[in-house]
């Protein structure tokens, strides 16, 4: 009998490319038998020095710092078992509340999000201190190395790493649902399996995320 697959899943809470690929593992767990570890990473770290302008803003600054710092905090201190439905509870309140972009996303109360994620997620209250606090960052700084050290990630998020074989994506524009989910899965150990596979990619065009 085959070892079960393992998946380790970096992600950046506020990413939409990110979520989406993270319910199609989501789904594929559902008809296909693999372990999944949830890690968290910055954008903002991974992309020092090279910020969007809208980062400018001190106040979306800190919206932007706040789920991955909290993320980080809940990680050092509760265990890592607890990300993956804290990056649940969070996600959908960022992504599935009729949300049509960057600026809408951040309106958003941030504070009262990560309160209502964290009470979801059956997670300690105080854990929201983190979002306004550098004491994590070390570590999320370190996590997010560990993210991008493996030859085939280094690009982004999402980043996944397939029985210790590193990969940026797969990127969905929609999540796939079922046995879809699960058939697409099989394909991503499939090109994981080989050492000789390096990328498969095509343009997405006018594709936006789409959360339904």
């Amino acid at each position: 009998m085959s070892e079960k697959s393992r998946v380790d899943f970096w992600f950046e809470p506020l990413c939409p490319w990110t979520w989406l690929t993270s319910r199609g593992i989501v789904e594929a767990q559902k008809v296909r038998d693999f372990d999944v570890s949830y890690h968290v990473m910055s954008l903002i770290i991974f992309n020092e020095g090279d910020l969007p302008h809208q980062l400018d803003d001190p106040e979306m600054m800190r919206k932007a710092w706040a789920p991955a710092r909290v993320a980080m905090a809940a990680e050092q201190t509760m265990g890592s078992e607890v990300l993956g439905r804290l990056y649940t509870a969070i996600g959908s309140r960022i992504h599935h509340a009729g949300n049509k972009g960057f600026h809408d996303v951040m309106a958003r109360d941030f504070d009262e999000l990560i309160a209502q994620a964290l009470k979801e997620a059956d997670l300690p209250a105080d854990l929201a201190e983190a979002a306004a606090s550098e004491k994590y960052d070390e570590a999320l700084r370190k996590s997010t190395n560990e993210a991008m050290a493996a030859p085939g990630a280094g690009i982004g998020t999402p980043t996944i790493h397939i029985n210790g074989v590193a990969f940026f994506g797969p990127v969905f524009g929609r999540s796939p649902r079922g046995e879809q989910a699960g058939k697409l899965w099989d394909a991503a150990v499939t090109f994981a399996s080989y050492p000789g596979f390096w990328e498969f990619k095509r343009d997405r065009g006018e594709m936006e995320p789409q959360f339904d």
